[in-house]
């Protein structure tokens, strides 16, 4: 005997007026608000909304990620890449959990994140039912803002308000709760409801006009001026007006690990990275100067040292949209509450040059002549530093994007590649998360499938989101992942070796029948290469190849370049390198280590 089951009839897409289900209404919002992606891993709370996904599928691209973490920090890469704000989902309980680290992180580096969760229903929350955990009191810390949808009448409004708040002022994560009788329930949405954001600044801050005077009569009577270029620059899309300001007043730019591509790194008055890892001539530059125009930064601890003696002979301007970044860290002589674009618009409008910086210039060209990045360019094997630098210079015809994991390779991705262009470095900074960098490519390769996308990553986080290599291959995303494999959390060791006298605490990654009995690691190479990522990648269903010997370098990236998929190249590495220049955490720029 067979039971035949009546299956509902499926949704239409939504019209302006009909009854529509919660699930519905929430999917033709992503619509409407532009969404083109999102990366989702279902569940038992948020089925309704896969259902959903399914019927708009000629609309809107569903990518399965392998871990939510992984779905939420490709949804970053694809808002890094693009300035559109990423999307992804997660089920309740533990699906909602493994969001939080993305959030938290979209949190620190301003990205705009719509991070959407199911929920238990509403007649048992807060019973502790399967699967239930109260996600907006985990994540109210580290959200712009978020919602606990109640009442299928707010959902319309609700996501319009997501938006709204995720991508105006500074950007952030936005996360909104659901629960699973929400998304059954059946509502006429009204797509015109008036948002409801009491305290919400709706309208983008401008500088007055005495305070752009203010800023331009600075400029001009500076002898020793440098431009302290952040992320802010990226996210406000204001990084042709920072190189018009430069190139008209001459004064050296030097970049955070978030502002990297503001201005190239090509250009002659650029002074690349400064902070703790950035040039000397950068850290010299701001340590020297009497005018530091800082625009969309933070003043972070790693790029500021001991706070009391950055830049302690410089008058300090500081614009950032965001006022409660204003003389948080750092007081600033002029601080200015604005968008950062009209600002530069205007001041570049009226600003007229220094009127004498000619020796100015002269002397960072000197420190930078004199103090360029640097590695041993004789070592018989590959260091991180070279396989970077010639990716670099094999890539730079073409619209690449560079990801990151955390640690040493990526330090010295902000150090040795070259970049041109802003959205094209993407980096966990502020929370500096290992895993990012793999699901980030993914991201931005689905933003962007004619371009090449690269993750430099080291073989300790490439392995916390080594499942994303299934999702690469499924989705047809042919991103390349240049891994830099030191056997070895690398940064860790660093700071091992220059603060822990080399004491090894549980910082080598291979087999510990290999570990010696004083602590891992005496050689420059660890003895066995462990786990075999070429076989796990071809496992996965992408090209793969291993190299250790220098003459192989070239043709080998070539040949990942080129791969008509994804793609992992292995690069052996020594472990004992150490990334040069660095300023030790809270120290200045007179303790800078060189050697």
């Amino acid at each position: 005997m067979t039971t035949s089951i009546t299956k509902p009839p499926a949704a239409k897409p939504a019209t302006e007026t009909r009854i529509m289900l919660g699930a519905d209404i929430l999917v033709e919002s992503l619509v409407r608000n532009g969404v083109e992606i999102i990366f989702a891993y279902p569940g038992g709370a948020s089925m309704p909304l896969h259902q959903a996904l399914t019927r708009y599928r000629d609309r809107l691209r569903t990518i399965l990620p392998r871990h939510e973490q992984g779905g939420s920090f490709a949804a970053q890469g694809y808002a890094r890449a693009t300035g559109r704000p990423g999307v992804c989902m997660a089920t309740s309980g533990p699906g909602a959990t493994n969001l939080v680290t993305a959030i938290a992180d979209a949190k620190l580096d301003s990205i705009p994140l719509i991070a959407i969760t199911g929920q238990v229903k509403t007649q048992v929350i807060g019973t502790d039912a399967f699967q239930e955990t109260p996600i907006v009191e985990v994540c109210r810390g580290i959200t712009k803002h978020h919602y606990l949808v109640t009442d299928i009448k707010d959902l319309a409004r609700v996501m319009k308000e997501a938006f709204h708040v995720a991508t105006t002022g500074r950007p952030g994560p936005v996360l909104v709760d659901i629960p699973k009788d929400i998304q059954e329930a059946r509502f006429v949405p009204d797509w015109d409801a008036p948002m409801h954001l009491p305290g919400y600044a709706s309208t983008q801050p401008q500088a007055k006009p005495e305070q752009v005077r203010q800023v331009a009569a600075a400029i001009r009577l500076a002898r020793r001026p440098v431009i302290y270029a952040g992320g802010g620059i990226i996210s406000g899309e204001a990084s042709e007006e920072l190189r018009e300001l430069a190139h008209k007043t001459g004064i050296p730019v030097a970049m955070t690990v978030m502002g990297l591509g503001a201005f190239p790194n090509d250009d002659p008055q650029s002074l690349d990275m400064l902070g703790m890892h950035g040039s000397v001539y950068a850290n010299y530059a701001v340590n020297e100067a009497d005018l530091v125009l800082a625009l969309g930064v933070r003043f972070d601890d790693r790029v500021t040292g001991k706070l009391a003696e950055f830049a302690k002979h410089a008058k300090i301007v500081h614009v950032d949209v965001d006022a409660s970044e204003l003389n948080k860290n750092k007081l600033a002589h002029i601080p200015i509450c604005s968008d950062v674009k009209p600002f530069l618009k205007e001041l570049c409008r009226i600003v007229q040059p220094p009127e004498d910086i000619k020796d100015w210039v002269k002397q960072c060209a000197e420190w930078k002549r004199t103090e360029p990045y640097k590695y041993d360019r004789n070592f018989d094997g590959i260091l991180a530093q070279h396989a970077i630098a010639e990716l670099s210079r094999l890539t730079q015809e073409r619209e690449t994007i560079i990801t990151v994991g955390v640690g040493q390779h990526q330090m010295w991705a902000a150090q040795f590649y070259r970049f041109k262009h802003p959205r094209t470095f993407e980096s966990s900074s502020g929370l500096g998360t290992m895993g990012f960098g793999l699901p980030a490519a993914l991201g931005a390769q689905a933003a962007y499938p004619d371009r090449l996308v690269v993750d430099i990553d080291g073989d300790g986080s490439f392995l916390m989101n080594i499942q994303e290599l299934a999702t690469a291959h499924c989705e047809n995303l042919p991103i390349k992942v240049l891994l830099l494999n030191n056997q070895h959390l690398g940064m860790v060791v660093q700071w091992e070796d220059r603060f822990m006298d080399g004491n090894r605490a549980h910082t080598y990654l291979g087999p510990i029948h290999h570990a010696e009995a004083t602590g891992q690691g005496s050689g420059a190479f660890a003895t066995e290469r462990y786990p075999d990522f070429v076989s796990i990648a071809k496992g996965f269903g992408c090209g793969a190849a291993t190299i250790s010997r220098k003459a192989d370098l070239v043709p080998a990236i070539t040949e990942m370049i080129n791969y008509p998929g994804p793609y992992v190249l292995d690069v052996a590495t020594p472990y004992l390198e150490h990334v040069l220049p660095m300023i030790p955490g809270g120290m200045t720029v007179k303790d800078i280590i060189k050697e």
